[in-house]
């Protein structure tokens, strides 16, 4: 009899452990296909706290969202793309960087899909695409040493003798909003790569990013630098002995992109950060953030009295972009 009993009880819990294991399988792929399908991934050159005011208004329309952010300047977001695509395909489903010359680049490799969401209808015309529109707007003004005199009141001040080995320009390379500001120089009349030719002649350094050029200005390594608004009015407000300088024939408006990857695992919740990005509600959270909006009517910091803005035409900078940087290149060295 206890010979009966035994298969019977082994049986039993041989059953019992395969329906345990179907069990923790079946959970397992249904966490799986949850997590696909609720995750998000940002590629993005765009400062934390903008991300993050976004974020805000998509969590709250899509709460139990994971969001997986890679945050890097514009050469090193170039860098992780490449390596992706030499390992199975880009693994964003949103690209959000700080100049739409980048951006074309990736269109132009077939990364970006060509479906934008309803609320891109409301960003002007000339800040948007068929595959991607303007999140927000970055100025490039000039910074110098707080004392400094004469003050610089140009662009073409930059080339004067008064500011011999001492003007830092961002890298075009590293950062997008400088290879924003390169392509208006490139338009400009009186300017293009005889302006940059000018300025290493004069003896300007080209560091890595805007940053870079506002500290070294506060640190006083250099007199005066070309930056974004953006830093430079967060380093006057911290003490540093810097000031801002609306330069004429304007600060150079530069449009930040936002777009879906066409190879995202989930184009709908993709499409769905985009729409909330470029939203009145996401607009605000932007503006909110200390940055300008490319939605108009939303209140942001108004520019400074008196103070005029300038851009280049875009699309006819697409096809030039490599040139451009090579040109670059030539004058101040890779």
């Amino acid at each position: 009899m206890g010979r009966a009993r035994r298969p019977v009880r082994i049986s039993v819990c041989v059953a019992a452990a395969a329906l345990v294991a179907a069990g923790l399988a079946a959970c397992g792929s249904a966490s799986s296909s949850a997590s696909a399908q609720h995750t998000l991934t940002l590629y993005t050159s765009v400062t934390q706290n903008t991300v993050d005011a976004t974020l805000a208004v998509f969590r709250a329309d899509h709460p139990g969202t994971k969001v997986n952010v890679f945050r890097a300047p514009t050469g090193q977001l170039n860098a992780r793309i490449a390596t992706d695509q030499r390992t199975g395909g880009v693994r964003a489903d949103v690209l959000w960087v700080s100049d739409p010359l980048t951006m074309h680049g990736y269109d132009a490799q077939g990364l970006l899909s060509h479906t934008l969401p309803p609320a891109a209808a409301r960003i002007p015309a000339d800040l948007r695409t068929p595959s991607f529109a303007g999140a927000g707007l970055l100025y490039m003004v000039l910074v110098y040493h707080a004392g400094l005199n004469p003050a610089p009141t140009s662009w073409a001040d930059l080339t004067r003798p008064a500011y011999r080995h001492a003007v830092a320009l961002p890298d075009p390379a590293f950062a997008g909003s400088a290879m924003g500001a390169l392509g208006y120089f490139s338009q400009a009349k009186g300017y293009g790569a005889a302006f940059y030719r000018k300025l290493a002649a004069n003896g300007a350094v080209t560091v890595n990013s805007p940053d870079d050029v506002v500290t070294g200005v506060a640190q006083g390594r250099y007199k005066v630098g070309m930056t974004l608004l953006d830093g430079a009015l967060a380093a006057v407000k911290k003490g540093a002995p810097v000031k801002v300088a609306w330069p004429a024939p304007g600060a150079i408006v530069i449009y930040s992109p936002i777009g879906t990857v066409r190879s995202s695992a989930d184009p709908s919740l993709a499409r769905s950060y985009v729409n909330d990005v470029l939203s009145p509600a996401g607009q605000k959270a932007i503006a909110k953030s200390g940055k300008q909006p490319a939605l108009p009517g939303i209140a942001a910091r108004p520019k400074a009295v008196g103070a005029h803005i300038v851009a280049p035409a875009w699309p006819t900078l697409f096809s030039d972009k490599a040139a451009l940087l090579r040109e670059y290149q030539g004058i101040f060295g890779a």
